[in-house]
């Protein structure tokens, strides 16, 4: 963890040790590493030459000697100074990138504020740069096919989610009939992402932050490889807003959509668990057959326990149960 301030592995780990306890010599931390002796006071030296540590010489000519004892110097002074540095340094790069993106663009686009990509290596590596650019939110518009970057190949999204980044994803509606889909959508709530149905989803699209979006150059050609970027302007306001009208209008997903393992337990409003899933899925918007099929069961048993439900909720309609569910909360 300290290799960022320009600590190697063995120094650290010599470091840690003498920072646990009030001194010791090489001699004492060799017999709690791999290195000899030698080695260790080597590594108590440069340590102690960088002012992490501090040695009280036993030889007379002052220098460090098998027997000398070396303290560790207070961390939030030894590497305060180095990590404010770091820091510096960081803020100056991240103005300098900027600055090149900046200039990029200009060049690559002749001062537009959209970019066209053609080569589908390039659509790949700018989606998981676009994810890995973002510092707080990905909006994102989901299509059932995808042929540029699969679902399960999206490994910036998981570098995304476990930073922080809160990932909000509309998806149409038969995306839940895929196979696995199900199971995706639970991992996805699970880590924190946040998922809502749409009956229809007229584009995919991407936006990270409020700095830029990306989605497919043709109208209907969903997964064609060429794709447009739209940098900061009127038009990805224009998306951001389109992105929220679309998020209030669709259905959310929770847990209890699509988790469960066969499992019934008792609720306190009188649903088990069944019955949470089979009202889930049904005002995801998936018919009676694709719901049976994601919960494993026959396509009458869904059709019976949503006439149950329709009874203890004393709904008339299924668009009733669903005014009632939402106002008890049950799905």
């Amino acid at each position: 963890m300290l290799s960022v301030l320009g600590l190697g592995p063995a120094e650290e780990e010599i470091y840690r040790l003498l920072v646990s306890r009030a001194g010791a010599t090489a001699d004492q931390l060799a017999g709690e590493t791999r290195h000899a002796p030698g080695e260790t006071l080597k590594l108590l030296t440069a340590l102690a030459a960088r002012g992490l540590a501090a040695a009280a010489p036993d030889a007379a000519d002052g220098e460090p000697g098998p027997v000398t004892v070396f303290t560790a110097s207070p961390p939030a002074v030894a590497l305060g100074g180095t990590l404010r540095q770091r820091r510096d340094d960081l803020r100056a790069a991240e103005e300098a990138l900027l600055a090149l993106t900046e200039e990029y663009r200009n060049a690559a686009s002749g001062g537009s504020i959209v970019e066209v990509i053609t080569d589908p290596a390039a659509v790949r590596h700018r989606f998981m740069q676009l994810q890995e650019s973002a510092r707080s939110e990905i909006r994102a518009m989901m299509v059932p096919e995808s042929t540029v970057v699969r679902r399960e190949h999206n490994t910036a999204e998981h570098a995304g989610v476990r930073r922080g980044v809160l990932y909000r994803t509309v998806v149409q509606r038969d995306m839940l009939g895929q196979p696995g889909m199900v199971g995706e959508a639970l991992a996805a709530l699970a880590s924190g992402q946040q998922v809502s149905v749409a009956e229809s989803v007229p584009v995919k699209f991407m936006i990270a932050d409020r700095e830029l979006a990306m989605l497919p150059l043709l109208p209907g050609r969903r997964t064609a490889p060429a794709s447009i970027l739209v940098h900061h302007s009127g038009m990805l306001e224009a998306l951001i807003a389109y992105f929220e009208l679309a998020w209030e209008r669709a259905y959310p997903l929770s847990p209890n959509t699509v988790d469960g393992d066969g499992v019934t337990e008792a609720r306190l409003d009188g649903l088990d668990e069944m019955d949470t899933r089979v009202l889930a899925l049904v005002l995801a918007g998936l018919t009676d057959q694709a719901a049976a099929g994601q919960l494993g069961v026959s396509r009458r048993t869904v059709q019976r326990r949503i006439g149950e439900l329709m009874v203890k909720a004393g709904a008339e309609s299924r668009i009733q149960l669903g005014w009632i569910a939402a106002r008890r909360g049950w799905a």
